[in-house]
């Protein structure tokens, strides 16, 4: 189901709760209401959808990857950046990393690490800071 996209700071803000299988029904909206956004927007978290839960989706080099309970482990190389996001008016600076190290579950809750770079580390980054209630 597409969802209505939050742009409730004071929601935004919250530092989101653990996923577990029982969210994996709103994922699969938050997959379908990215999809729909695809023209303009490249990665989403599920606090952008008003589900206050540590689910990311996005766009991983033309195939779409959702993310329960990511976090960066590893990090190596900052940069600055600007970036823009549904959920808030604008564009904003944002530091981020060239390389990241991320361990996540996938849809079956099996653990997964890996190390990401290019332009799918800057989405990835973005998404978590969603999880974390980092508004940029």
């Amino acid at each position: 189901m597409i969802r209505d996209i939050c742009k409730d700071e004071t929601f935004l803000a919250q530092k989101a709760e653990p996923a577990t299988p029982d969210d994996i029904p709103v994922a699969n909206d938050l997959l379908e209401t990215l999809q729909h956004h695809k023209d303009g927007c490249v990665g989403m978290a599920v606090n952008m959808i008003g589900v206050n839960k540590r689910i990311i989706a996005f766009d991983n080099d033309g195939t779409y990857m959702v993310m329960f309970n990511p976090e960066i482990i590893k990090k190596a190389e900052p940069y600055d950046a600007e970036e823009g996001c549904l959920s808030l008016a604008g564009t904003r600076p944002a530091k981020r990393w060239r390389s990241i190290k991320v361990r996540w579950q996938n849809e079956k809750f099996q653990e997964r690490v890996k190390t990401f770079t290019g332009w799918t580390v800057q989405i990835i980054q973005h998404e978590i800071d969603h999880c974390e209630g980092v508004i940029i």
